[in-house]
């Protein structure tokens, strides 16, 4: 068995390596290729791919027992880098500015001392690094496709970067980590014309505007006082000349909550917004609403084991003392055991 400090410094330099290749979701072929090469030496089943870039590896004990399934996401964000570190991204416009190179390391980390210890480990350990954690939650198609079938998890368990935590301490939630997430992209369409006769157009952008003020009101008029929720506009796109009203306006953005009926509800409330502000202003509205992400909600037993091993080897603890709005795709494994 190696020592911890020998895959400490292991650790380091694979997730400095990973960090000069971020790739964006569904597309982590060099990311994939450099997990597969590493799991190479290691005493482990590794599996297919079930969509393209995922990476499933298992590690069967020396005895019968449960499934333990570990996971990491493994996809970068639309960002340019500006760090200047020595490892920066090689990549033009994308960047591990999530932690998410950090998150491979440590699985990988964890796969190379757990198969030291094979002889010691009753039934089966899953080590999945999944691609499109964000924006395209690939958890859901990864599990439909069977990722988790066999043999299924008694346990998932993940970990995550939190900026702003001191280093090396590990910070657990009790209950309800991150909230459920909708994206939504409003289209209105109306009827282009010139800037000196808006009487003979529809102008699709003064109806999103109107959409983007009144969408401010909607959590406080439509949601309980005592639940939380977010609606998010993060974009608006339209128009590119000066004297030229456009034929379409297109906003995006975000719900967030920690319920899915009050997810229902903030969908709904701005639904009716966008609808109503299209009426007024005599234009078209097309609204797709899609719930991408569901609420991580860490059940209570699992929490405290996670408490109680990291109090075991040493390392100081904390409880996260609020749930976050940000959203994880981890959210999809608890569906299918505790964790």
């Amino acid at each position: 068995m190696k020592s911890l400090e020998e895959v400490w410094k292991e650790m380091v330099e694979l997730r400095h390596a990973l960090h000069r290749i971020p790739e964006i979701a569904g597309q982590e072929f060099k990311t994939m290729r450099m997990l597969r090469e590493r799991l190479a030496w290691l005493d482990i089943e590794v599996l297919p791919p079930f969509i393209g870039t995922d990476t499933v590896a298992i590690l069967r004990g020396a005895r019968p027992g449960k499934n333990l399934t570990l996971r990491a996401d493994i996809d970068a964000l639309r960002l340019d880098e500006k760090t200047g570190c020595a490892y920066a991204s090689t990549h033009p416009g994308m960047m591990h500015a999530c932690g998410h190179d950090a998150h491979m390391a440590m699985l990988m980390g964890a796969a190379e001392v757990l198969c030291s210890m094979k002889d010691r480990i009753k039934g089966t350990i899953r080590f999945v690094w999944q691609p499109g954690e964000e924006n395209r939650a690939m958890a859901k198609p990864l599990i439909e496709v069977g990722a988790l079938d066999e043999p299924p998890p008694a346990m998932v368990s993940a970990i995550h970067m939190l900026p702003g935590a001191p280093a090396g301490t590990v910070t657990v939630a009790r209950g309800a980590s991150d909230a459920a997430c909708a994206h939504f992209k409003i289209t209105f369409r109306g009827k282009g014309g010139h800037g000196s006769r808006p009487f003979a157009a529809r102008n699709p952008l003064t109806a999103a505007a109107a959409a983007v003020i009144e969408a401010q009101g909607i959590v406080q008029n439509r949601l309980n006082p005592l639940h939380a929720g977010v609606v998010s506009i993060c974009y608006l796109n339209s128009g590119a000349i000066d004297n030229v009203i456009p034929d379409e306006a297109v906003l995006g953005g975000t719900i967030r909550s920690f319920d899915t009926d009050d997810a229902a509800t903030l969908a709904t409330g701005l639904r009716e917004v966008c609808e109503n502000a299209a009426k007024m202003h005599r234009v078209e509205c097309d609204a797709d609403i899609r719930q991408t992400y569901l609420p991580v909600v860490n059940t209570p037993e699992e929490t405290e084991m996670a408490l109680r091993t990291a109090e075991r080897a040493g390392l100081p603890t904390a409880i996260l003392p609020e749930p976050l709005m940000s959203s994880e795709d981890f959210s999809y494994y608890l569906t299918r055991a505790p964790g």
